[in-house]
């Protein structure tokens, strides 16, 4: 960014942080004991990942974990939001742990601190122990019992030091991504199972925060993230405002509600219709998903504009976003990123004051994830020119501002993602990063935009809210 413009002015006490996960950057897959786990599995089936790409080596950060704190610490960020790789832990999913995976992080932990940055802890960031999986993974209860007991393995270690713990990452793409569409790992086709998948992600969530709560060491708090759209009808007809119900349904209330609210949505039978007869709910669940949260994580990219479609399911057990009569629909005046992502900084206003409004008992909430992809590459100079990256960020803080001003309580803003990164089914082709990644030397180099942030970081707590050129 050059010249000089104005940059809004946050609370004292507000946390800016950058975000990553552990098998988009790790690598080392195969190191001191860790087992596989189901993207280990996925990456390595023909046709899954785009370009065959896996993440066996990513961005070597098991190795390289000190450069990244060291670009951290150059941006100036409170905190360092990570996810703990369950296989590293325990690599089968359940049984001792494996004490080189703890210390790994232990490590990682005590090197941030040092560096004057807080850990915020992930739990689980859609790396499920492949072993597990074999048993049934999500889809089965027991899964939930055993992320319970890993979560408490992870806190006993780390609790002394860590303050923000995560439970899950987005449990909407690991149980409809991955058992539902088959777009990600495991990469499953069901309906019944999908949903039961879902439902076990969150009484795990449940389970493993009431673990941890009756071992905590002081002043820890734990929380959940969830992936939420705005959601808007194209139009006023009758059909789209259902067909936005429904849509709302399946990617944000299946999830918001029974952890916000301790409920189920009243339109799930439309939406889900005869797939399932929920079988895999069981009397005390609601109570212990709905568990009091400290704080909630909200991951958001984009917004959605929802127009009525035929239900043409090829397949009647499943319910997706492709056949639950809906089709995403946004105004061609909306700038599209790489991801073919519509991109309206205002939707994330929109996301928050609709979550005050549906939810009056909302707990503070941090931005977990928030960035925009591109194909970014070096100029002739070796330099990463991306002013698409700092016009998304810019705005969107704005916008967040803008609804902390209007009453929501925001805690923190983590950018996805401090390093270009193996963005799951899509490879390396899209770069969500602040720093680019030569991904055969693994050089970092600093992009535009991780000059900006930098600026908007210290400059955001200044009187005058002056952010210079």
């Amino acid at each position: 960014m050059t010249g000089e413009s104005t940059f809004p002015t946050f609370p004292d006490g507000f946390r800016w942080g950058v975000a990553t996960s552990a098998y988009q950057i790790e690598g080392a897959v195969d190191v001191n004991g860790r087992g596989a786990s189901i993207w280990d599995t996925f990456s390595h089936r023909a046709g899954a990942v785009d370009n065959g790409d896996t993440g066996d080596v990513a961005c070597d950060h098991y190795h390289r974990y000190g450069e990244d704190i060291a670009l951290m610490r150059e941006l100036g960020v409170d905190s360092y939001r990570f996810s703990v790789a369950w296989p590293r832990i325990q690599p089968q999913g359940s049984g001792t742990p494996s004490s080189a995976g703890l210390d790994f992080y232990s490590r990682l932990v005590d090197e941030l601190l040092a560096a004057g940055i807080e850990p915020c802890l992930t739990l689980y960031h859609w790396d499920l122990p492949q072993r597990l999986e074999e048993a049934g993974g999500w889809c089965e209860r027991d899964t939930a019992g055993r992320f319970a007991d890993y979560a408490a393995i992870v806190h006993r270690e780390l609790g002394d030091r860590v303050r923000l713990w995560t439970t899950l990452n987005e449990p909407f793409c690991a149980a409809f991504l991955g058992y539902a569409e088959g777009r990600h790992a495991p990469g499953a086709r069901e309906g019944h199972e999908a949903l039961a998948a879902a439902h076990h992600l969150l009484l795990g969530h449940g389970a493993a925060t009431a673990a941890m709560r009756a071992q905590r060491y002081g002043d820890e708090s734990f929380g959940i993230t969830l992936n939420l759209n705005p959601v808007t009808p194209v139009s006023d007809s009758p059909e789209d405002v259902a067909a936005a119900r429904r849509y709302e349904c399946y990617q944000n209330l299946a999830f918001s509600d029974p952890v916000l609210a301790g409920s189920y949505p009243d339109v799930e039978s439309t939406v889900w219709g005869e797939i399932s007869d929920f079988s895999f709910r069981r009397g005390g669940d609601l109570e212990l998903i709905g568990t009091e949260l400290d704080f909630l994580g909200v991951n958001n990219y984009f917004p959605a504009y929802v127009r009525a479609a035929p239900f043409e399911s090829v397949d009647p057990k499943l319910r997706t976003a492709d056949d639950i009569g809906i089709e995403l629909d946004p105004p061609e005046s909306l700038r599209r990123t790489t991801m073919n992502w519509p991109v309206e900084a205002a939707g994330l206003s929109r996301l928050l004051l609709w979550l005050g409004e549906r939810y009056p008992e909302l707990p503070p909430i941090y931005i977990t994830e928030n960035g925009t992809s591109g194909f970014d590459a070096p100029d002739g100079e070796g330099e990463i020119h991306d002013g698409h990256r700092i016009e998304y960020l810019d705005t969107h803080l704005r916008e967040l501002r803008g609804a902390m001003r209007a009453g929501v309580v925001v805690h923190g803003y983590y950018c996805w993602s401090l390093l270009d990164n193996f963005e799951w089914a899509e490879g390396y082709k899209q770069r969500f990063g602040l720093v680019y990644v030569d991904f055969e030397s693994q050089r970092r180099v600093r992009k535009d935009s991780f000059d900006w942030y930098r600026r908007a970081v210290a400059h955001s707590r200044e009187p005058d809210g002056s952010l210079t050129g």
